[in-house]
């Protein structure tokens, strides 16, 4: 089959395109590096020729709110409709447990406004909402550092590997489209302070973690259980201690 794998370039995207053509899929990596431009529209109708499954990975350059909506809304519309007109059977896209239940947030009403716009344009889909990626987990210890201190939420956290969240993407899109969401999430449920304290212990980082007891993300209040899946989800094979183990490894 042919697959257009939009964001191909990124995290998920490199691993995504590098199991389907194991697999002896036609895949062609779509991002503005490789001439396909999903806010200019630039690339697209020829990409899309021929095209079964579009998988959307992108990602906003810039989370401010205005900003994250206009490129979530404008990549979706173009996307969208390229393969509308070249009849692609199946679009795929990666969004985020819990998008719905936080709309206080502007990234997660852009993201939201992502999936109505699949919802509506009537090409079968599957959304595959996914929990945080350990990968993120020092980024996230960064951003909420204060001098030598790290303060986070005591919100439940259930993050996955870049791995898993690869694999599911390509077996959920390979698949028949679910017309639907599924979930997906690590092994592993903790509280967020504990899982970056765990990350900075094993990196013989002296910042000391300190749960503020502010169930926030994204810079917004959130339910303590926002943050994971609700009921049933798919959980990847990596746990926690051995997607560390495999980071001191490689560092």
């Amino acid at each position: 089959m042919k697959i257009v794998v939009i964001g191909g370039s990124g995290l998920i995207g490199t691993k995504v395109v590098a199991q389907l053509r194991e697999k002896g899929h036609q895949v062609i990596a779509g991002s503005p590096s490789t001439g396909i431009n999903t806010i200019t529209g630039e690339g697209l109708a020829a990409a899309m020729k021929d095209t079964d499954i579009v998988i959307d990975l992108a990602n906003s350059p810039s989370f401010e709110d205005n900003a994250v909506m206009e490129f979530f809304q404008t990549a979706g519309r173009n996307l969208l409709g390229a393969e509308i007109s070249a009849g692609v059977k199946h679009h795929v896209a990666l969004s985020i447990v819990g998008v719905d239940i936080m709309q206080n947030i502007g990234y997660m009403r852009a993201k939201m406004a992502q999936e109505d716009l699949i919802r509506q344009s009537g090409i079968p889909y599957t959304i595959i909402r996914s929990t945080q990626f350990f990968e993120f987990i020092g980024g996230i210890a960064n951003q909420a550092t204060q001098g030598n201190e790290v303060h986070l939420s005591d919100v439940k956290f259930q993050p996955i590997a870049s791995d898993d969240v690869a694999a599911f993407v390509v077996k959920y899109a390979l698949g028949a489209p679910l017309n639907n969401k599924i979930e997906i999430a690590g092994p592993d449920r903790f509280d967020m302070y504990q899982v970056a304290d765990r990350y900075l212990q094993y990196m013989k980082d002296p910042r000391k973690v300190i749960a503020n007891g502010k169930p926030e993300y994204f810079g917004g209040a959130v339910t303590h259980a926002a943050l994971v899946p609700a009921g049933l989800a798919d959980l990847g094979a990596v746990s926690f201690e051995n997607w560390l183990t495999t980071q001191l490894q490689n560092a």
